[in-house]
Order: C-alpha cells, then structure tokens, then sequence
C-alpha cells in the first residue's frame, strides 16, 4: 500500500546501545510485524544514515525512515545523495524526514549559522526534489547555492516521501503545504495531533493537494501484566521530556500547565530525576503504558485524534527485543485498522 494511504506502526530506539543492537533490532522489528523504523539524530549521538543503513541491509518489508536530519549539518545535495544510496539499499521502503534541528547544538556548540528555518525547509525540500528528479541544478537561494550539481544515481522511484519533523503554528503550515506528512515529536499528545491535524488540512487545502496526508508521532511505550511497574517505567523519560519543553505549545495542547514543568525542572536542577512529579495524567497523555488493554485504550485517543503511524520507544529496563513482539500483537493489526507503508510507496504530494 502506498505511504500515506492507512494506519501503519513504526518503531525506534535511542540511547547508549542503539548502535550496537540496531541489526537485531531491525531483523526483531520485521519479526514482530513492525512496519516502520525511524532512526532519531540527536547531536551528538548517532547518525541517522548510518543506523538506517545497516537496518535497510538486514531486512526486506520494513520501511526505514529519517526522522528527522537537518539541512544546515547537511548540505541538501548531499542530504539528496545520502537518501538516493540508501533507497539503492531499500527500493521503495524510504521516508526522508527533515527538520531544523536543535539551534543550541548546531549554532551554539558547532558555530553553523542557522538563519530562516521555514525558507530553509522550503528550499531545501524544492533542491532535494529536484535532485532526486535528475535535474542538473542551479540554484541561487537565500540560504544554499548549487551550481551544476546532478546525482549520478537517483533514487528508484523518484519521488520519494518528505516528512517535516515540526510542531510549530507556521511549521505545521509550511509542512502541509510542501511535504508529504508530519513527524511529531515525542510528547504528541492527542490534543496536539487534533491540532496539527486542523493547522495542516487548511494549509492542504490552501495549497489545492487533495492527496493523503500522514501524521506520525513519536509515543513512548511499555506494556506489561504489572501496570504499576510499567507506567512507573516511562517516567524518567517523560521527565526529562516536560524539563526540556516547559513553556511549548506542545504541553500546552495536552493540558499541562508551566507550573507542572518548572517543578520538574527545579527537581531536575537539583539532581533528581523528576520522575516522582509525573503524574498519572502525564502518564496518559505523553505515553503508551499498562498492561495490554491499557495500551490498547490509550491508544484509541491517539488514533481518534487522527494519528496515523504510532512511532513507538520501548521504555524502562524490559527486554527491547521482547517489548517488541508484544508491542506489535498489542498494538499492530486490528488495534490500527490499516497501513501505511507496504512494498512500495511514494510520494503523496
């Protein structure tokens, strides 16, 4: 089936061990009837095209998505280049995810100018395009300049998907305007899909594209027959989540108040985790926890917000392998109702 065309279930992993596990992963995913896996760079943590390669390599169904790069610490020529290699690895299972990145690491810590975001996520997106249409470009814009550039191998097919990775008013409507679909970030509550969903449709519509537009999230996730223990086991990231974005409208779409977040960041100030002030509200609406009926309900909300691809997390110090086989009986087939991506897709522009 066609990206965009249904429900799908995607998967990603972070953290010190994501590297060295990302091919057991990748062939644990395909095993469990996982559609999708997303590859998460963070500077400075792992690459994304490296991680998707090695997964693209190991299996033959799943979908391998960027989610998201950024266009200043990569050139779009070569953003362009990259993805077309890694299509060669994968036909048709690719989604090139793109997003400004975080400003304090990019022009903070490595001293890139990061001017015009949404300009540079337009021109970006129209260069990669062209790119990967064969095109011989010279391009003359604000923020990048090509001259006489052509991939000599582009990608099979051409139109490989673009997800923007945004969550702002104006982002969210450049995102409809141009791209193929939404990645949220984590922290998608339903409330904020609901919104995304408005903001991108009038923007859709707009812009006169009638075809099929997916929202993607990024969701925690632990399930277990102990609900307490695997509620408790998303805290910790969720804590550091509402630190890092107090005062975001992200929250905001979910309920929780800058008071909320200002305690945990104080706790987290201190040297605590913050984990003791995420409440089973924050619970409910940043993650998918409890026993497999828990799960299930919770993510209903999700998809009656209009979520298409849950991308979920695996949390706590369960088995990542195990969490996953449960996740796709829990999560996958009937609880979704359809797919996203299947043998082959392009863009939905």
């Amino acid at each position: 089936m066609a990206f965009g065309c249904g429900r799908s279930l995607g998967a990603a992993f972070a953290g010190e061990g994501a590297a060295a596990h990302v091919v057991e992963h990748a062939r644990a995913a395909e095993r469990a009837g996982i559609d999708s896996l997303w590859f998460i760079e963070d500077y400075f943590q792992t690459g994304a095209f490296a991680m998707a390669g090695a997964a693209a390599a190991v299996t033959t169904r799943i979908g391998v998505g960027l989610g998201v790069v950024n266009p200043y610490t990569r050139h779009p020529a070569l953003l362009a280049m990259e993805t077309a290699t890694l299509a060669g690895i994968a036909p048709g299972r690719v989604v090139l995810g793109l997003g400004t990145g975080v400003r304090h690491w990019i022009e903070g810590q490595m001293a890139i100018p990061t001017p015009q975001p949404l300009g540079t996520l337009r021109e970006c997106i129209d260069v990669v395009r062209r790119l990967w249409a064969g095109e011989r470009v010279d391009h003359e814009g604000r923020v990048f300049s090509l001259r006489g550039v052509a991939l000599e191998h582009k990608p099979v097919p051409p139109d490989l998907p673009i997800v923007l990775g945004v969550k702002g008013p104006r982002a969210l409507a450049l995102a409809g305007a141009v791209a193929d679909g939404v990645l949220c970030s984590v922290m998608s509550s339903p409330g904020h899909v609901r919104r995304v969903r408005a903001t991108t449709a009038t923007a859709r519509r707009d812009a006169g594209h009638p075809a099929p537009f997916p929202v993607l999230a990024y969701v925690p996730v632990s399930i277990g027959r102990d609900a307490v223990a695997a509620r408790r086991s998303v805290r910790p990231l969720l804590a550091r989540y509402l630190a890092h974005l107090h005062g975001q409208m992200i929250l905001a779409d979910a309920g929780v108040t800058e008071a909320e977040t200002a305690a945990i960041r104080a706790a987290r100030a201190a040297g605590d985790s913050g984990a003791s002030l995420v409440t089973e509200a924050h619970v409910d609406a940043f993650a998918l926890a409890g026993t497999p009926d828990q799960a299930r309900a919770r993510l209903a909300a999700w998809l009656e917000a209009g979520l298409d691809t849950p991308i979920v997390l695996p949390a706590g110090d369960a088995d990542p392998i195990e969490q996953l086989g449960v996740i796709g009986e829990v999560l996958g087939g009937e609880a979704l109702g359809g797919d996203v991506f299947g043998p082959a897709h392009g863009g939905g522009r």
